[in-house]
């Protein structure tokens, strides 16, 4: 079984006796996969790190049976870095006991599964059925893809942080372009578009400069853990590092843990909590409230430590450069930040390209800090303004729109219909549109498209968050 090779080869790492340990797991199930909450989970060098959920009293049994076997290739993968496989139904519909429902089946079936590669054929193991679809767990690779890796991570195929792990980085890239261009055909009907091939850097571990695991509320000392959710649940699983954030954030992890673990020896939590690792400038800050610094392409940014700034110190120079070199040209010489955070675009654009720069900022400390860090770093033509970011427009409509234009960086869930409707009216020249889901930018490059009157002008993905299905889009719109 090649899953179980990649399990004895990754987890047995402590010598003999953990291999006969995890040999007599083995023996004791039908498989080194167990199913673990809609996910998979190999088994690993510790008890009890995993949990098994019951089977559910709302489990539907059409058109398969709790935890039955298929055999199927991997299609696709969803934006979510989850597998799509198909399976003809007439064998299983006689599992049915509803004739109705059997009736309005199609004949093709989609079944989800977690930790597969496109190409691959696998034997999967069902664990939920909805109305369109089943979910599935993986039990073994027969066909493993050539793109398939041995993940670096002991913890991969049990914690939810990483989803691509098992997945070359090549291979990630090339399916985060696919997903992007996927997005952009079926929910922004703009099919056809070119996209450029996925930006990324080096660091493909040890990169990210942001992790809050938790911890749960044990009812007795053994059963502390310090760590992160298991794939699929909200269960806490004990994790001693995680490999893909920054050195010194493990090394000051390792020692929080010791310190933690002591004073739990003395008086259990009575609830879990969230704790924060944050590296910048001047090392590792645990506290959610403290300031930290930040340097990004020759400018220097103060934050709150708990408070959003990209994670990626390595591939964030790469997409701020990208997205200032969209934003100047076409005779754009006013710059509008939306969303402007703590002034990462507005403050890194000074340098002679634009006249003036606005920024607009829903949180009040995020404003004061951009205010501070455009001072700290000599910037003398922006100004920034607390509010949603629809009132920009409000303190703008004096700017010529003809030579404008606006970079908007929204949260996941994009844009909504009043900030829009208000763009539209305004009418920049150009749109720059930086987001961390594009499901939500496609469907706002749609209104965009038809509705404001645009047309897309360049599409590049940035690679920030390797090992992960999460990808940085960023979008040019002009208005000819």
């Amino acid at each position: 079984m090649l899953v179980a090779s990649f399990a004895l080869r990754r987890l047995c790492v402590g010598g003999l006796q953990q291999q006969r340990t995890l040999a007599k797991k083995a023996r004791q199930s039908t498989s080194l996969l167990k199913s673990v909450g809609g996910s998979v989970s190999l088994l690993s060098e510790q008890d009890g790190d995993w949990e098994v959920p019951k089977i559910s009293k709302k489990f539907v049994s059409t058109p398969f049976a709790y935890h039955t076997e298929l055999v199927l290739t991997i299609d696709d993968v969803t934006n979510l870095g989850v597998g799509v496989g198909r399976v003809e139904l007439p064998s299983a519909r006689s599992n049915s006991s509803d004739a109705n429902m059997e009736s309005s089946l199609p004949t093709s079936w989609v079944v989800f599964v977690p930790l597969v590669l496109p190409g691959e054929k696998v034997r999967v193991r069902i664990f939920r059925n909805a109305a369109t679809y089943s979910e599935a767990d993986l039990v073994e690779v027969l066909t493993p893809s050539p793109d398939r890796v041995v993940p670096e991570c002991k913890y991969f195929s049990i914690c939810g942080g990483c989803q691509y792990q098992h997945m070359s980085v090549s291979a990630q890239r090339k399916w985060k372009r696919n997903q992007v261009v996927s997005l952009l055909e079926r929910i922004g009907n703009l099919p056809g578009l070119e996209v450029d091939e996925v930006i990324g850097t080096t660091e493909h571990f040890g990169y990210r400069s942001k992790i809050t695991p938790h911890y749960n509320a044990p009812k007795a000392e053994q059963e502390l853990k310090i760590g992160f959710q298991q794939r699929g649940t909200r269960i806490v699983i004990d994790v001693d590092q995680c490999i893909i954030a920054t050195p010194a954030i493990n090394q000051v992890y390792t020692e929080v843990r010791k310190n933690l673990t002591r004073e739990f020896k003395i008086k259990l939590p009575k609830k879990g909590a969230t704790l924060l690792f944050r590296d910048g400038h001047d090392g590792v800050e645990t506290d959610f409230s403290k300031n930290m610094r930040q340097s990004i392409l020759g400018k220097m940014f103060t934050f709150k430590a708990g408070e959003f700034f990209q994670v990626n110190p390595f591939a964030l120079p790469l997409i701020v450069k990208h997205v200032l070199e969209l934003a100047s040209g076409d005779g754009c010489t006013r710059l509008i930040d939306a969303y402007c955070g703590s002034g990462l675009f507005s403050v890194c654009a000074d340098g002679g390209a634009f006249e003036s720069i606005h920024g607009v900022e829903v949180s009040e400390w995020a404003v004061k800090a951009a205010v501070a860090n455009a001072k700290e770093n000599g910037v003398r033509n922006a100004q920034f303004t607390c509010g949603s970011s629809e009132a920009i427009f409000s303190k703008v409509q004096h700017l010529p729109a003809d030579n404008t234009v606006i970079i908007i960086d929204p949260p996941r869930k994009g844009c909504d219909d009043v900030f829009l409707k208000q763009l539209f009216a305004f009418r920049p020249k150009k749109i720059v549109y930086v987001s961390c889901d594009p499901a939500t930018q496609a469907r706002d490059a749609k209104d965009i498209v038809e509705q404001g009157g645009y047309r897309v002008q360049r599409i590049t993905p940035f690679d920030l968050f390797p090992q992960t299905r999460h990808i940085e889009n960023v979008m040019c719109f002009l208005r000819d």
